[in-house]
C-alpha cells in the first residue's frame, strides 16, 4: 500500500529555495564528503561583516563577534582579517580566541560564570566586562584602580522567544539597573576606572526596544566620566525563512547614532559605538546537507515523516525553542523533476522525541510544505551558521560531531573540521573495572 501523503495546492515558486549553493554543489560535496556536513560560505560571512562595519555611528565604531555563534578557527580567522574584534563567553573562549591568532587586547570577556584564571587572563591585556555586583567586587578586590567594563540589565529586553530575551526581571544576564548607586559604591573603594558600559537585550531585537535601551545605556555612561565606549548588544533579527524580515542595520542604527550625537552635544563626551553581533555575521552564511534515512507514516489522520541522517547533535535550536529554518529538497539524481508539494514532518535520528525540525515551541510537531522527497534524496537546511554546531547536542545517542567545510570566495571546497572517530566520544572517560 502507498503511504498516505497530503499533496497541497502550494506554488512552488512559494516553497524555500537554496541560499548560495547550487544543487549541483549539494551532490557534489555530498559525494566527496558524506552527509551530514555543514558548509560556510566565505563570500557570505565576509559580505555580512562588511555590513556590520558600516553600521552608523557618531565618533568611531567597534565591532566585536560573539564567538559562541560559531567559534570554528577558520570563521575566527575570518573575522580578524577585517578588524573585527571578540566577545568571549567563557574563559575557554578567551583561550581559544587567543589559539585563533587575537591579540589578547582585541577580547572582552562577558561571562555568567566568574572566572577561575581571571588574574591571567585580565594581566594578559583582556578587557573583563564585570555582569554582577559580586563579579565587581571580586575584580576591585583583584585589580585595584584598574580599568573595567560593567554590563547593566536595562529592565527591558526583546527575543523571539523568551528563551532568546536576556534583558528584564525574567533575566540574570547583568546588573539590574536599579542597584546602579551600588555599582558607583564598588568602583569608589577600589578605585577602578570604569571605560565602558554594556548593555544586550536579547536575539531579534525589537529596533525600538534597541533605540530605548541605547537611551538608558547612555545614562549609564553619563554616571561613569571615563567612559569611552558605549556597547549595545543584543543580535539584530536575521530572517531565516522566506516570511521573515531581516534587520536593516542601516535603519535601526541611524537614530541610535543621532542619540550619540546629542549625548556629545550636551556633555562634550564622543563616544564611540561598540556592536557585538554574533546571529548576523553567520547565521545565514551556512547550509547542512543531509540525506533521507527513512518515510514513515501514521495513517489517514496522521502525518508523513521524513527521517533526516542529522539530528539535535548538529542543530538543537529548534527541540529548544522551536526555531524555524528553511528545507530544501534536492533530488539524488539530478534527472529527476520535482513536479509536486507535499507535506512532511522532519525529524532528526535521535532516540528523542524532541528531535524534530518542524515544530511549534513547546514541542508540538507541525508540517512543513517542501517538494517531493524520497529515501535518499538530500534534505538542505540552511541559515545554520549560528547557534547550531557551536549548540549542538554534540554526541548524544555517541553521533559523532559533524563534519565543516568551507566554500571559499573561489569556489574550492576546503574541510575545516573533519569527521570524529568514535572513540574520540568516549575517550575521557576512565575505567574502574
Amino acid at each position: 500500500m502507498e503511504p498516505f501523503l497530503r499533496i497541497i495546492n502550494i506554488p512552488m515558486t512559494s516553497i524555500e529555495k537554496l541560499k548560495f549553493l547550487s544543487e549541483d554543489q549539494v551532490r557534489s560535496i555530498a559525494k566527496q564528503y558524506g552527509t551530514p556536513v555543514f558548509v560556510y560560505s566565505q563570500s557570505e560571512i565576509q559580505k555580512k561583516i562588511d555590513e556590520a562595519l558600516h553600521f552608523p555611528n557618531a565618533f568611531g565604531l567597534q565591532v566585536r563577534y560573539a564567538m559562541k555563534a560559531s567559534p570554528n578557527v577558520n570563521i575566527l580567522k575570518m573575522m580578524q582579517a577585517k578588524g573585527v574584534l571578540i566577545d568571549a563567553s567563557s574563559e575557554h573562549e578567551v583561550t581559544r580566541a587567543i589559539a585563533a591568532g587575537f591579540a589578547p587586547s582585541s577580547i572582552m570577556l562577558t561571562s555568567q560564570q566568574f572566572p577561575k584564571e581571571l588574574e591571567s587572563i585580565v594581566k594578559s591585556g583582556v578587557m573583563f566586562n564585570a555582569c554582577s555586583l559580586r563579579q565587581l567586587e571580586a575584580y576591585g578586590q583583584s585589580f585595584p584602580g584598574k580599568e573595567v567594563s560593567l554590563r547593566f540589565n536595562p529592565g527591558l529586553g526583546s527575543g523571539h522567544t523568551k528563551k532568546t530575551d536576556v534583558g528584564g526581571v525574567t533575566s540574570s544576564f547583568g546588573i539590574w539597573h536599579e542597584k546602579l548607586m551600588d555599582v558607583q559604591a564598588i568602583v569608589s573603594k577600589y578605585n577602578l576606572k570604569v571605560t565602558k558600559v554594556h548593555t544586550h537585550i536579547g536575539s531579534g531585537s525589537d529596533p525600538e526596544v534597541w533605540k530605548a535601551v541605547a537611551k538608558y545605556t547612555l545614562e549609564y555612561a553619563e554616571a561613569f566620566p571615563d567612559v569611552t565606549v558605549v556597547s549595545l548588544g543584543g543580535g539584530y533579527k536575521v530572517g531565516r525563512m522566506a516570511d521573515e524580515k531581516s534587520t536593516d542595520l542601516q535603519k535601526i542604527g541611524e537614530p541610535v547614532k543621532q542619540l550619540f550625537v546629542e549625548f556629545s552635544e550636551k556633555f562634550g563626551r564622543k563616544l564611540v559605538l561598540e556592536i557585538e553581533p554574533g546571529t548576523y555575521l553567520v547565521a545565514l552564511c551556512a547550509a547542512l546537507i543531509t540525506t533521507i534515512d527513512d518515510k514513515i507514516d501514521t495513517g489517514k489522520n496522521g502525518f508523513t515523516f521524513l527521517k533526516l541522517d542529522t539530528g539535535m547533535d548538529a542543530n538543537t535550536r529548534p527541540s529548544l525553542y522551536g526555531a524555524r529554518h528553511p528545507l530544501v529538497t534536492v533530488k539524488q539524481d539530478p534527472s529527476v523533476k520535482i513536479e509536486k508539494v507535499e507535506e512532511y514532518v522532519v525529524v532528526g535520528h535521535c532516540c528523542e522525541s524532541g528531535d524534530v525540525f518542524t515544530q511549534k515551541e513547546g514541542g508540538e510537531p507541525i508540517t512543513r510544505p517542501m517538494q517531493t522527497a524520497e529515501l535518499g534524496d538530500f534534505v538542505v537546511m540552511e541559515a545554520v551558521g549560528a547557534y547550531c554546531s557551536a549548540m549542538s547536542t554534540k554526541n548524544y545517542n555517541s553521533f559523532p560531531e559533524t563534519q565543516e567545510v568551507l566554500l571559499t570566495s573561489t569556489g574550492e571546497i576546503k574541510l575545516i573540521r573533519k569527521k570524529q572517530e568514535i572513540p574520540e566520544i568516549y575517550r575521557n572517560e576512565i575505567s574502574v573495572f
